[in-house]
């Protein structure tokens, strides 16, 4: 992965119909769908909560896309935020490029104080749970079996911060 960056849109927005239009050929690309004018305008649109859209360069290419959004699954309202619209170029796939997007969306949601961070999948269970994602359950997306799956953050931090404090000394008071 040498020479590959992440940025914001929230920096770039520029970048915003360059997302847009992956997002709407992979997963809306369908009757009814968003057009690529819609679906920018939501990037790009201020949200309540923590919410990022993050692109992929491969040297000085974008390559690849996720997102921290408010909401994703229709079904399930209650649950939020959520990491959504991993995308990376054909070409480009195999190399880690998608790894660092969800590790960048989940850092990113940690900065927020965010205690669990949700995605849906059809096709993708086996990545996100070799990144210690955990299947929450099945829904239904359009119609179609998804697998909704969650990322407890509030441990992870935790972790780090006992590991990033000074020891107590022996024989002293905690």
């Amino acid at each position: 992965m040498a020479g590959s960056s992440i940025t914001t849109v929230s920096g770039d927005p520029s970048l915003a119909p360059i997302v847009a239009a992956w997002i709407v050929g992979a997963l809306f690309d369908f009757p009814g769908g968003y057009t690529v004018e819609e679906m920018t305008a939501l990037i790009l649109a201020p949200a309540d909560g923590p919410k990022e859209t993050f692109v992929l360069f491969d040297n000085d290419q974008p390559v690849g896309t996720a997102a921290l959004i408010p909401a994703d699954l229709d079904s399930r309202p209650d649950l939020t935020p959520w990491l959504a619209g991993l995308f990376v170029e054909p070409l480009f796939r195999g190399c880690g490029h998608g790894t660092s997007l969800i590790h960048r969306v989940e850092t990113f949601a940690a900065e927020a104080s965010v205690p669990v961070l949700w995605l849906y999948t059809a096709k993708a269970e086996a990545l996100y749970a070799r990144l210690d994602w955990e299947r929450a359950g099945m829904e239904e997306d359009r119609g179609e079996p998804v697998v909704l799956m969650r990322r407890v953050l509030t441990a992870q931090r935790s972790i780090a911060a006992v590991a990033a404090s000074p020891p107590v000394p022996s024989g002293s008071a905690t």
